[in-house]
């Protein structure tokens, strides 16, 4: 055992303690921002005026004028000197999941030979970072490099070590979106705007809505030198192969289980970095998966919230590294455990404070809630494809599906009491009252609008799309993925919802029918519409599968056409008429999102390949050899009837090593030629179906075998970390 460089790799993980994280000395309240250019330093640093049109920019959605901005960009830089700021980036968020920065210095030559410290409200405002070199689906050519990445004042400034880090848009030199926060600002918008209008049918004070986001950040720690010792995870984020361990998750213990020292270490560590950028990590806790975890903020401001989860995920990365761990953010890294998800908990409130999805008192506002609720309801039916596209990727998709997360079909959870007013509303007459029984229940003047109860019912946690008392909570996005893509979706899909209602309600006012009656007959069409997208039961079942299909929803599985979506003329069509994204921008992401698939799975294969050729083929045959010595060998020591006797056992493994490696090689071969003719597919959409169909088979074929021949393989000749040990921190 000794000769295995395996044991070594895991003495030295498991040696390692938690490191001592010296807190603040202050409350989390008092160095909450510290290192934000927050409005607090923005009153302190910016002259009165110019704050004031910033307050105005932020807060009413006021154009920016350029001619505050190196006043702006004075005051930043102050700020900056003070905490010891030496460079300045323009922080943004191409189509690559991640983030993008360049650093400059705050030098320019004072003409005079030497040099000084300057920073302009030229380069705040906007800088022309390579745009060729990032995905753009074709809308820019190798030889066009001229991309914009532009100030986003709505996202404050912030500092990461020596760097001052501006939120920015990122565009190409046409004008098209080349990131995910432009069309995100712009969904936004769009949802603002429409809602606003609603919302003037209940309140007259409304003349802003604002879209929240609440993330659930779920992912995996493993010890670093394991991680080092998988070149598998190193290079993909999961594990190719790996036999399951003999206890994972079936006791059920590690579930909002004690926190181990070291992640605790970890832990505190991060909410400490995160809330002095003014990330407000809020809850911690252990996940159903051994070594999975998960962190969540308060919501906030949509924008802001996916600048925040893109930040943490960055950081978390950093902190893990200083405490001996790696992060693990994709999907599914380990087969046969829970994977990771990433809940977006998705709400609007208006600027009365009032939060729209939230039941109420008075049966007006109660209006207000189920008009709101059904016209949800009409944005995810109407699209509900696209909204699985919108979290679809080649790595979410190996969790999807599973009894562990939400199924690949987008429907919504209302639970009882919400459904049966729904269903009464849908039935009854114009001016019917009725008692709602329940805890609250109460005669009312208005038709089947009752008082309703928060939490009046059992979660759905199969449910892709769940009300959850105040919102709704978009289960399926990824661990790994940017918050923009659901959102960007969810918000057009809503924005056209609303307008739609609006135009339909204002036609019957028009003709004379009075607004609480014109709102409760659109009510009614809209419940009758959209009811096939409504469903409490169990999300994993197979009869699932097929009622959805009769239902008119979409059950595609696979990830590429489910990309398709995208260019369906509806998704066209309501993109564009909330301008959020136009027809060339939409047909580059989805160039973008095959490619980014083709590139996946290449990658997958190749690893794959490498690992069973030159890993698992040279380990299993080496114990191959030392079971035919012994086999040999019992040949010269006992009879021959005895030696075959006692040696059957081994003559049954050499036989299935020998039967394995011999179907891994033939598989590898056969996935290579698979490779090979799929990339000669000139289409990338046509690629992207030929990778899904015909390789990844093959690597599940591939990876049933070593997975088996590491059962067998003497463990002391294993060289990858097993499960067993990449799963349970010490």
């Amino acid at each position: 055992m000794a000769n295995n460089l395996r044991f070594q790799v895991v003495e030295e993980a498991f040696k390692k303690h938690a490191l001592d994280v010296e807190a603040p000395s202050e409350r989390p309240s008092e160095y909450f921002g510290k290192y934000v250019f927050s409005r607090q330093k923005m009153y302190k640093y910016l002259p009165a005026d110019i704050y004031n049109k910033m307050i105005d920019v932020m807060d009413n959605g006021a154009r920016l004028d350029r001619s505050i901005a190196d006043a702006v960009a004075a005051g930043m830089k102050q700020w900056a000197k003070e905490m010891g700021v030496t460079h300045y980036t323009h922080w943004f968020q191409p189509l690559t999941e991640g983030t993008a920065e360049k650093h400059d210095a705050f030098v320019e030559h004072d003409g005079k030979g030497g040099m000084i410290e300057k920073f302009s409200g030229k380069l705040l405002v906007q800088q022309e970072p390579d745009a060729s070199s990032f995905p753009n689906g074709g809308i820019r050519n190798t030889f066009e490099a001229r991309g914009y990445s532009a100030w986003d004042p709505t996202s404050p400034v912030f500092i990461i070590d020596d760097t001052l880090c501006i939120p920015t848009i990122f565009i190409a030199y046409t004008g098209e979106a080349l990131d995910y926060k432009a069309p995100l600002l712009r969904s936004i918008h769009a949802v603002d705007k429409a809602a606003t209008d609603v919302c003037q049918y209940f309140y007259d004070d409304v003349n802003k809505v604002q879209v929240n986001l609440g993330w659930e950040q779920e992912y995996f720690l493993v010890d670093e030198g394991l991680y080092s010792a998988r070149p598998d995870l190193l290079m993909t984020g999961r594990t190719l192969m790996g036999h399951e361990s003999a206890k994972n998750q079936q006791m059920d213990d590690h579930y909002f289980g004690t926190i181990p020292d070291r992640v605790q270490a970890f832990m505190k560590d991060l909410e400490i970095q995160a809330l002095e950028l003014a990330i407000p990590v809020k809850t911690r806790h252990n996940e159903v998966a051994p070594n999975q975890f998960e962190l969540a903020p308060i919501f906030e401001e949509c924008n802001l919230a996916v600048d925040h989860n893109m930040l943490l995920m960055s950081l978390m990365k950093r902190v893990a590294r200083k405490h001996g761990f790696r992060v693990l953010l994709h999907e599914k890294p380990f087969d046969g455990i829970n994977g990771s998800g990433k809940h977006n908990n998705w709400s609007l409130s208006a600027n009365n404070g009032i939060l729209l999805h939230a039941p109420a008192k008075t049966p007006e506002e109660n209006l207000r809630f189920v008009t709101f609720i059904v016209e949800t309801l009409m944005a995810v039916f109407h699209h509900n494809g696209l909204l699985k596209a919108s979290i679809m990727s080649a790595t979410n998709a190996h969790r999807l599906g599973g009894n562990e997360a939400p199924p690949a079909i987008i429907s919504s959870f209302l639970g009882k009491q919400l459904n049966e007013l729904l269903d009464h509303i849908e039935k009854s007459e114009k001016n019917e009252l009725f008692n709602l029984k329940g805890k609250q229940g109460m005669e009312i003047d208005i038709p089947q609008i009752p008082d309703l109860i928060i939490d009046n019912t059992d979660r759905n946690r199969t449910s892709p799309f769940a009300f959850t008392g105040n919102r709704f909570e978009f289960r399926a996005p990824g661990s790994a993925a940017n918050c923009a893509s659901a959102m960007i979706a969810l918000n057009a899909a809503m924005a056209e919802a609303l307008v739609s209602f609006k135009e339909r309600v204002d036609a019957l006012i028009n003709k004379g029918e009075n607004k609480i009656s014109a709102i409760l007959d659109v009510l009614r069409e809209d419940i009758r519409t959209c009811k096939p997208v409504r469903f409490d039961g169990n999300g994993y079942s197979d009869e699932w599968v097929e009622e959805a299909r009769q239902r008119g929803l979409d059950v595609e599985k696979s990830c590429p056409i489910i990309f398709e979506r995208y260019l369906d003329e509806s998704s066209v069509r309501m993109f564009e008429q909330t301008k959020v994204m136009n027809r060339k921008e939409l047909e580059a992401r989805n160039e973008v999102k095959w490619e980014m698939y083709v590139k996946t799975v290449q990658i997958e294969a190749r690893v794959l390949g490498d690992l069973a050729m030159n890993h698992i083929i040279p380990v299993s045959t080496h114990y191959q050899s030392k079971l035919i010595k012994n086999v040999q060998g019992m040949k010269d020591v006992f009879s021959a009837e005895k030696a075959d006797r006692l040696s059957s056992r081994n003559m049954k493994l050499i036989e299935e090593i020998a039967e394995r490696t011999e179907k891994i090689e033939q598989l590898v071969e056969e996935l290579t030629d698979a490779r090979r003719v799929a990339n000669h597919i000139e289409s990338i959409q046509q690629r992207a179906i030929a990778y899904h169909d015909t390789v990844e088979p093959h690597m599940d074929a591939i990876r049933y075998e070593i997975d088996h021949l590491e059962m067998i393989v003497e463990d002391g000749l294993w060289t990858l970390p097993k499960y067993r040990e990449l799963l349970f921190i010490r």
